[in-house]
């Protein structure tokens, strides 16, 4: 079988999660097509993110025009069902909060991605996220194309399930895949509970082989990986290690990843004088990142919103622990046993974990390491879960 990923934007540096998983599955000799409505806007730094771009069809590809001619077309071949698709796009589009008009763009590339999976003979599509991409995914559906399913991560796309119209796609759903039991608990309080035999928890995972544990750093580094943003809330950071550096003067913060907090955060560096003490290092490649965890004590991330945050599991499986905090699906992955949880934006509890970090002998770190290691393999072992879709995609196939 052939199966079939549809995303919003791909391929894009912050969802390598989504490359690995669709190359878990072509390494269990599944093939696997990929379809995006865009491609992200600005330089690809990892060369297999780049060999993706070329691989992904573009859904608006042809612009606006050809989509619409294409929708004139499904007008006269397929009435009844453009007529059910056109219902849930004004459902979509007149729910409260939500992306109103451009579900109407929305309906036109389903058209085309229907079009498409059907000369292909594709009779199953996943979708990761349960915004665009599977708004998309349901459309084409609704117009008798191929059944779909989706991975909800959160946790923008639980902000307001209302306005993300997440009842109607989970409900013409095959089966939903949530990251966390947290987020499978967020669907099901969404859908009041209807539908919760096809709500299954596939976590996200890592290639075990790639994280090869390491002997504790016994240094004073903090690495942080991901896009600098306000969800990520890394400037922080930079004030967390301000009290620190009197009596560790060797203490080294690197930010691997860039983003639209770049200038705030150095501006923090600046006024805090810490120059000597933080490094911005942008984007770098998949060997890029894990030279910069191998080379931490430990790997810090003060989120404010996330589902799961992939970094978490590459630097726990490379045996270095983790300074994060207590939000949704977090804490099912890290507590004491395995590293540091704190209260989102509260500096005083960051720079408290810091020091007890720095001041952990190398010996308990190892202990922490060899947890999170075991964690990490008992549920995230991206292979293992990518088999666990496919069983569930064999269900929607046959449906």
């Amino acid at each position: 079988m052939t199966l079939v990923y549809l995303m919003n934007t791909y391929p894009l540096i912050s969802t390598t999660f989504v490359r690995r998983e669709i190359h878990a599955h072509e390494t269990a000799g599944v093939p696997v097509a990929r379809f995006a409505i865009r491609p992200w806007g600005q330089p690809l730094v990892d060369p297999l993110d780049r060999a993706e771009l070329a691989r992904t069809i573009y859904l608006l590809g042809p612009g606006l025009l050809r989509l619409a001619l294409g929708g004139l077309r499904e007008a006269v071949l397929n009435p009844a069902g453009l007529a059910r698709a056109l219902a849930t796009t004004l459902h979509l589009a007149t729910r409260r909060g939500g992306t109103g008009a451009r579900n109407f763009v929305y309906l036109l590339e389903a058209v085309r991605f229907k079009r498409m999976a059907r000369a292909a003979g594709v009779t199953h599509v996943h979708a990761h996220f349960s915004t665009n991409a599977a708004a998309v995914a349901l459309l084409s559906r609704r117009m008798g194309g191929p059944a779909y399913s989706f991975t909800a991560h959160g946790p923008d796309e639980f902000d307001d399930t209302e306005a993300n119209g997440l009842r109607v796609k989970v409900r013409h759903a095959a089966f939903v895949a949530a990251i966390t039991n947290y987020a499978r608990g967020v669907i099901s309080t969404a859908t009041g509970g209807r539908h919760d035999d096809k709500i299954h928890v596939v976590r996200c995972g890592i290639d075990l082989e790639a994280f090869d544990p390491l002997p504790p750093a016994d240094n004073a580094r903090i690495v942080c990986v991901g896009r600098l943003c306000p969800a990520k809330a890394q400037g922080l950071l930079v004030e967390a290690i301000a009290p620190l550096v009197g009596d560790h003067p060797d203490l080294q913060l690197v930010f691997v990843g860039d983003g639209e907090d770049r200038a705030g955060i150095e501006a923090r560096v600046r006024t805090l004088g810490l120059g000597s003490h933080v490094t911005l290092a942008g984007w770098g490649t998949g060997d890029d990142v894990r030279t910069a965890i191998a080379a931490a004590r430990v790997l810090a991330l003060p989120s404010d919103a996330e589902g799961l945050p992939i970094v978490l599991m590459e630097a726990l499986a490379m045996g270095r622990p983790v300074i994060t905090t207590r939000i949704t699906g977090i804490p099912e992955l890290v507590d004491d046993g395995c590293g540091w949880v704190v209260t989102p934006g509260s500096v005083p509890e960051l720079t408290a974990a810091i020091a007890a970090a720095l001041a952990t002998p190398p010996a308990t770190l190892q202990d922490m390491a060899a947890e999170g290691r075991r964690r990490v393999a008992r549920n995230h072992d991206q292979a293992v879960n990518a088999a666990r879709l496919r069983l569930l995609f064999g269900h929607g196939y046959a449906e």
